[in-house]
């Protein structure tokens, strides 16, 4: 199980948003290549990174930043925000991106996650964000009528490395994970799926550890870590234990 520690940016600095509203943005560090060494310190191995200006926007608007992070560090980073064509996913590999997370586009133009995946294999994760049951799209400003599991079955036998499921109505107000619906996301199929959403404490981690969820790669933290609910040693720790009890 894979702890990623988000990094939400917005005008340059890293935020945390309240069910996925840019107007109810938390700045928690106007500096997010020291927030990026703070989390390698930390003794991460993944960073969650996400241009939500440039989701909205659908460009990179933060992408001094996103440099700025990757010269930083060497901790492995997935990228998502505004990147809509093999081109940007391209330039951004190139730079140093380990992974690059594709949310519109997989509603808009499920070809071209499909193509990108076999010209960038193991490199192409679908971001998944629903509210109410129904994928958003845009920054999560537009809801489409899939819903998740309509959305991730295009994908299947794709390549496709993972899929972030995040779970809107939970984003960023600390009221822990929809398991239900993201455990039913990954039974229905074949793709690892990362939790995103709502983690709170230590006790979802403990969770998440639980046998059922050996079906999941990972789950994201954000507010939880920089609020100090969630203690970074003490879950890592966990982590650590639950593999080494696991390999015995």
């Amino acid at each position: 199980m894979i702890l990623f520690p988000a990094i939400d940016l917005k005008d340059g600095a890293c935020v945390r948003l309240k069910l996925g509203d840019m107007g109810q943005a938390t700045i928690y560090n106007d500096n997010p290549a020291a927030q990026a060494r703070e989390f390698a310190e930390m003794g991460f191995d993944w960073l969650h990174v996400v241009d939500l200006n440039g989701a909205f926007e659908g460009r990179s608007v933060n992408g001094r930043a996103v440099e700025a992070i990757l010269e930083a560090t060497e901790l492995k980073v997935e990228l998502g925000g505004g990147i809509r064509d093999l081109a940007a996913i391209e330039a951004w590999l190139d730079k140093g991106v380990t992974r690059v997370i594709l949310g519109t586009v997989a509603v808009r133009n499920p070809g071209l996650v499909k193509k990108a995946c076999r010209h960038f294999p193991g490199k192409i994760v679908v971001g998944i964000d629903a509210k109410g049951g129904k994928v958003a799209v845009e920054g999560w400003a537009e809801a489409s009528e899939l819903t998740a599991i309509d959305l991730a079955r295009k994908f299947v036998d794709a390549g496709v490395a993972a899929i972030v499921y995040t779970d809107i109505d939970r984003d960023g107000v600390l009221k822990g994970i929809n398991f239900a619906s993201t455990l039913a996301l990954a039974q229905a199929v074949s793709i690892p799926v990362i939790a995103s959403g709502g983690l709170a404490s230590i006790a979802d981690i403990e969770r998440l550890l639980e046998p059922d969820c050996a079906i999941l790669e990972g789950a994201i933290s954000g507010r939880a870590i920089y609020d100090g609910r969630l203690d970074p040693s003490a879950a890592l720790a966990l982590i650590a234990r639950s593999k080494g009890e696991a390999r015995c």
